[in-house]
């Protein structure tokens, strides 16, 4: 990593001397789609099926140890 920092800084030194003016400012350097499916809400789990073997069921949800106790 030493052995690389002067070369990571001349890279920005030379990116500072472009002229960048009217350029976009750009996450990606090529367009990214979605390619992902559409969220649709569906039914979920019920609460009583999800809750069936939790080793300590609270009403509504999962009991969980507080800091330091086990």
């Amino acid at each position: 990593m030493v052995e690389e920092l002067p070369k990571i800084l001349g890279h920005i030194e030379t990116m500072e001397t472009l002229d960048l003016e009217g350029v976009e400012p750009t996450s990606h350097v090529v367009q990214l789609e979605n390619v992902l499916r559409e969220d649709v809400p569906r039914p979920s789990l019920p609460v009583e099926k999800a809750l069936e073997q939790a080793p300590d069921p609270q009403p509504g949800g999962f009991g969980v140890p507080s800091p330091g106790r086990s």
